[in-house]
């Protein structure tokens, strides 16, 4: 099968605005019968390329040993040594079709001459036909361009030494060899590269996704499908994480991926913090409440939080509540710092009276014991 974009273009027009919104035809054809498909898409862009490709392998009715595209990016990463390097998702396409793909030579047209032939005899029956009609929305346009591609594969040959059509051509010489369509539904895949954070997690559309502490600031490669999220480093899988969905911001982490002593941090959530808060204190409360309700998204009042309840390390729970009472009445905004601030100098305050404390107790000595004797 080799498949390209006509050069010219189709439109819609926006029903609101009157806009004219231009649309890309899409041509596959098998080069013995010149049996062709074609479809109209809002953009040429890769969801829009590999969409095609299953819609044409569905109107032949099955899948081709080879697969020859032109060298776009939404095909062709790069060339090292004179061969393509597919990108990820158009090689997984492949793959789940079960043909090879070939992309054609930079500037070598005649590697793929059927479907460079045949763009140019769409562009005149399809495109040209259609160019004066309008067409509110992409399904209309598309049910136009069936008709013409109908009228297309059907239409007699020219030369008089070939009978029939291309559609007859096609169940006579080409449809008896077509491979089977796949057998499960092909789930639209797209890659893309990120970094490591320092805890732990990749950035996949502001959702974040953990991978084993060790990659850290390490680049890995992303594979997205509709619901999964597979992370690759050197061509190993090395997790996977069902998709997230919804408000931005959220967190899936596999706490196998975390060192021991930060799985702790982990299991950290603002029902564990509240409640800890509740044992120590109603201020301790208070200051909690407000350090998670201010801040500016979960993850960051989670830090916050998990910065407070450190303190009980160092303080016993009637110091940090003590020094939350005496925060809370000087400041509307109780910060961590602030109450760090005030159990520091409570206790350098208690260092430095205690000399005086001594000075005022009951030890006698060696002048009191030298005048009793005398």
């Amino acid at each position: 099968m080799e498949v390209d974009w006509a050069g010219s273009t189709l439109k819609i027009i926006d029903s609101d605005s009157g806009e004219l919104i231009p649309t890309y035809l899409f041509v596959a054809t098998l080069p013995c019968s010149s049996y062709s498909y074609c479809e109209a898409f809002l953009s040429m862009k890769e969801e829009s390329w590999l969409t095609a490709h299953l819609h044409a392998y569905e109107f032949f009715g099955g899948v081709t040993q080879y697969l020859i595209s032109d060298n776009l990016k939404t095909g062709v990463k790069k060339y090292r040594q004179g061969e393509a390097v597919l990108n990820d998702a158009y090689r997984d396409l492949a793959e789940y079709c079960n043909t090879i793909a070939m992309p054609a030579k930079v500037r070598k047209p005649k590697d793929k001459p059927s479907v460079e032939k045949t763009v140019g005899i769409l562009s005149t029956w399809v495109i040209a036909a259609l160019r004066n009609q309008q067409f509110f929305t992409l399904e209309e346009l598309n049910k136009a361009v069936r008709q013409k591609l109908s009228e297309f594969n059907e239409r007699p040959f020219s030369k008089k030494h070939k009978a029939g059509n291309r559609l007859t051509a096609f169940k006579k010489e080409e449809q008896f060899a077509l491979k089977p369509l796949p057998a499960e539904p092909y789930k639209m895949t797209s890659w893309k590269k990120a970094s490591v954070q320092r805890d732990y997690h990749v950035n996949v559309e502001s959702q974040f996704y953990s991978v084993p502490y060790e990659y850290i600031s390490n680049q890995v490669q992303i594979k997205l499908t509709k619901d999964l999220v597979e992370i690759f480093y050197q061509g190993n899988r090395i997790a996977s994480h069902k998709r997230l969905k919804g408000k931005y911001g959220q967190f899936s982490t596999n706490h196998d991926h975390l060192p021991a002593n930060h799985q702790l941090y982990l299991d950290h959530t603002i029902e564990t913090a509240t409640k800890w808060a509740e044992g120590v204190g109603i201020n301790t409360l208070k200051v909690m409440r407000y350090l998670l309700k201010s801040a500016p998204s979960e993850k960051q009042g989670l830090k916050a939080a998990f910065r407070f309840k450190g303190l009980a390390r160092n303080y016993a729970p009637v110091e940090i509540e003590a020094a939350c009472i005496k925060v809370n009445k000087i400041a509307n905004a109780p910060s961590i710092s602030a109450i760090e601030r005030v159990l520091k100098n409570k206790q350098q305050l208690a260092v430095t009276k205690a000399p005086e404390q001594e000075s005022h107790g009951f030890s006698r000595g060696a002048e009191y014991f030298e005048r009793k004797n005398k």
